[in-house]
Parts: C-alpha cells; sequence; structure tokens
C-alpha cells in the first residue's frame, strides 16, 4: 500500500495596524494584530515589548517601526510590521531678549523632515515661520514681548517646550536741539514698555546735581543754553517684575559755534575735554585755543572726512558729540599705524587706538606702503631738521617738523608736529611694527 507524503503545516497569516499611525508626541497608539489562530509578541520599536493581539503603547518624538510575531499551535511563525510617526519638537533661546527686538529662537523637529513649516508662537499668537532644514534644525527669528509671554513653535499638531524670557526694556534717549549757545534744547526719555518700571534722570553740570526726576513711560526736560559747558545726564530704569535693569550715560555740550585759535572760555574747554576723551593727541586740557588744538582740530576733521581748516563750527560739534575713539586697521598688539589717505598717525596699544596725531606724508606718494619696523631712532634736531626720528626704512622716518600741512607735502617722512614729536618718540621702540597703508 502506498503512503501519502506528510502535509507541512503552514505560517499563520498575519497582518498588524496602528491607530493612529502618525500625530504629535507623546503619541498614546493601538497597536492590533489580526490573522490566524496565533499567540502574538511584538517588538515595539523603541526598545519596549508586548504580549496580545491588541496592544497600547506610547510613544516619544521619533518614527519607530512595530513588529508583530505570530506563533501558531504546530510552533508556525510569520510577521508583520508598521510604521509609527510620532512628531516632537525641541525650542531654545538665549536667557534674555530686549523689548520689541528680533531675537533668534532654534531647535529641531524629531523625526527629520526637510522643509516641514514650522510657526513660532507668542502666547497664542504666530508672529514668525520657518522651515526646517534636512536634519530637522531650524532657527526663526521673533519679537520679544513682555516677560510674561511664553514662546512655542507648532507643526502638525505637535507643540514644543515653553521658553520664557528675562526682558531688557527699551530706554530710548535723544536730545532735541544741537547744543548751540542760546538755542533751544531739550532731553527726551522714553522706557519701552511704559510698564517696564520707574525712570529716574540725574542732570549735573560742573559736578553739581541741577535736576532729578522719577516717572514711568516718557519725558522732555528742557535744557538751558544761556552759557556754555557741559551737561552730565545719568539716566537709570529701576526694573518691574520680570524686566531687567537698564541704564545710560550721557552728555551734551552747550558750545560757542565757532572757534578758531586765540578763543578762549568754557567751549574752549570742552572742545579740548571732549577730543581728549577720544584719544586726540593734545599738549594739555585748558580753556585756550593753541597751536595743538588746531592740530588737533584737524586730525579730527581728518579722520571724520570734514574740511581741514583748523577751525571750529557747528557741523564740526555735531560730529565731536556723538564721536567714537576710531579703530585700528589691525587690532592686534602695540604697534603704528600711518594712513596716507586720512593723514593721521595712530599708537595703538593693546589692540587699541591710544593716541592720534595729523601728519603729512610724501608729496609725490612715495611714502612706502606696507609693515616695517623701527631700526634706528635719532633723539633731537638732525641736519636735515628732522626732529626725534624713528626710521622705519632706509631714510624714511616718523619725525617732528616745523611744517606739519594737512595735505601730503613731506620727501616721503611722515611728519609730525614739532610739539608732539617727544612724546611719540617715547612711545616707540626698537623694532615696533609700522603698518603704512592708504
Amino acid at each position: 500500500m502506498a503512503l501519502a507524503p506528510a502535509a507541512h503545516a503552514a505560517p499563520p497569516a498575519v497582518t498588524a495596524q496602528a491607530s493612529p499611525a502618525s500625530g504629535a508626541a507623546p503619541l498614546q497608539v493601538t497597536l492590533t494584530a489580526t490573522g490566524d489562530t496565533a499567540t502574538y509578541h511584538w517588538d515595539l520599536g523603541d526598545g519596549a515589548g508586548a504580549e496580545g493581539a491588541v496592544v497600547r503603547h506610547t510613544y516619544a518624538a521619533g518614527r519607530f517601526r512595530a513588529r508583530v510575531t505570530a506563533t501558531n499551535p504546530l510552533g508556525e511563525t510569520a510577521q508583520a510590521t508598521v510604521t509609527v510617526t510620532a512628531a516632537g519638537l525641541r525650542l531654545a533661546a538665549p536667557r534674555i531678549g530686549r523689548y520689541g527686538q528680533l531675537l533668534r529662537f532654534h531647535g529641531r523637529l524629531v523625526p527629520a523632515a526637510k522643509g516641514a513649516r514650522i510657526g513660532l508662537f507668542r502666547g497664542e499668537r504666530r508672529i514668525a515661520t520657518v522651515r526646517t532644514r534636512r536634519n530637522g534644525s531650524f532657527v526663526v527669528r521673533g519679537r520679544v514681548g513682555t516677560p510674561d509671554a511664553r514662546y512655542t513653535v507648532r507643526y502638525a499638531g505637535a507643540v514644543s517646550n515653553q521658553v520664557a524670557l528675562a526682558v531688557r526694556p527699551g530706554l530710548d534717549t535723544a536730545f532735541s536741539g544741537s547744543g548751540q549757545l542760546g538755542h533751544p534744547l531739550s532731553l527726551l526719555v522714553r522706557s519701552r514698555p511704559a510698564t517696564a518700571g520707574t525712570v529716574t534722570v540725574r542732570i549735573s553740570r560742573g559736578g553739581r546735581l541741577l535736576r532729578s526726576r522719577s516717572f514711568r513711560g516718557r519725558l522732555r526736560i528742557r535744557l538751558a543754553t544761556s552759557r556754555a559747558g557741559a551737561y552730565r545726564i545719568r539716566v537709570t530704569l529701576s526694573p518691574s517684575a520680570g524686566y531687567l535693569g537698564a541704564r545710560r550715560t550721557l552728555e551734551r555740550i552747550v558750545f560757542v559755534p565757532s572757534l578758531g585759535p586765540g578763543s578762549a572760555g568754557a567751549s574752549a574747554y570742552e572742545l579740548d575735554r571732549r577730543l581728549h576723551e577720544l584719544h586726540f593727541a593734545l599738549g594739555r586740557v585748558d580753556s585756550y585755543y593753541g597751536g595743538d588744538d588746531v592740530d588737533a582740530v584737524i586730525a579730527f576733521q581728518k579722520v571724520h572726512g570734514l574740511p581741514r581748516t583748523g577751525y571750529v563750527d557747528a557741523r564740526f560739534w555735531r560730529e565731536l558729540q556723538q564721536a567714537d575713539v576710531p579703530r585700528a586697521l589691525h587690532p592686534h598688539g602695540d604697534h603704528v599705524e600711518v594712513s596716507k589717505g586720512r593723514q593721521v598717525l595712530f599708537v595703538v596699544r593693546d589692540g587699541k587706538v591710544a593716541l592720534i596725531v595729523p601728519v603729512s606724508t610724501g608729496a609725490t606718494g612715495n611714502t612706502p606702503v606696507g609693515l616695517w619696523h623701527v631700526y634706528t631712532k635719532v633723539p633731537g634736531f638732525n641736519a636735515k631738521e628732522m626732529y626725534y626720528s624713528s626710521f622705519f626704512v632706509g631714510g624714511f622716518a616718523i619725525h617732528g617738523y616745523h611744517s606739519v600741512p594737512p595735505y601730503p607735502a613731506s620727501h616721503g617722512c611722515v611728519r609730525i608736529p614739532l610739539w608732539v614729536a617727544t612724546r611719540v618718540y617715547s612711545l616707540i621702540d626698537y623694532g615696533t611694527a609700522i603698518y603704512i597703508y592708504w
């Protein structure tokens, strides 16, 4: 009698489903296996496992592949998979933001997706949008509100962690009026927002406190201009909860509009004081407009592109009161810089301009451009009437001379005024780097 071949058991049929298959993390998902009679074991894709035909699981942010293994009574197995995507967002920002200004927020979408449109929200108001990069990261700028505001980013139902900021309030100050003697002059102060705190303004002149006012919001204060001098103004904001303090120190000179050689008085003193603050070389700070003032004024005019007259007018005062110390072209170490275009010399210490002197370089443009080093120094006058000379290449030197016009006029050397020559000489050592540029 012939025997029939033994039947082979077939693996069980099985399918897997996830509901929902995607959404915002943390995402609660019901996983369901269906098919032939079997036992079911789940590898949930995030390191967790479970047993049964129906499993409930909560996924953190990411993309996961859940796999179910079905085993029938004969021990045959089969598998099915389903993908679950839980979208998550992370957001970060600097701890402090300035009220009303754009602040840089950054974060990441998980799982990563390029081009996803992310919304930045302040409270429930969307204030900016941005698209993600390939790795899911993004940078978005949004305006800073009040300290009670909370910032989030949102995408497809996912909401990030909340970000809170300490807020630096706006403290705006401005002058209305030039400061010219006898002309109207006012100080304007405003805090933003008005609820940021209490502002106190203290106004002094000649070391004496003239006025102190406290307020919220904004204030205009009229300043007398009946005599020359300088107002010193200190503005402080005592902050409300959630805001940071702020302060400003201001100065305004009340001036006689026209000064020149021989002028004297308070305006001449304030001119000297301000030029000295800006590191322009002067013989001394006093109340007299002498030859050193002429040179310092010409140096300032050169640096700021004003007519090189050696006289002070209303335009000069305006530039003087808003000027800062110029920056060195080479912001490192101790050296000397000579600008042929502006016809000035900078003595630089620790990368910052410490002294500014007017110069006159070669009339034919022959003062050599480049980096040089002082190789010899000659004190006093030499046979060519060069005074306290620091030679940096060949016969070219930085030296004092009796004539230093506001334009190139030398034979190639860098001329400086006689009265400042010994001071500059003392600041230049053997080997000092001399940068000469246009």
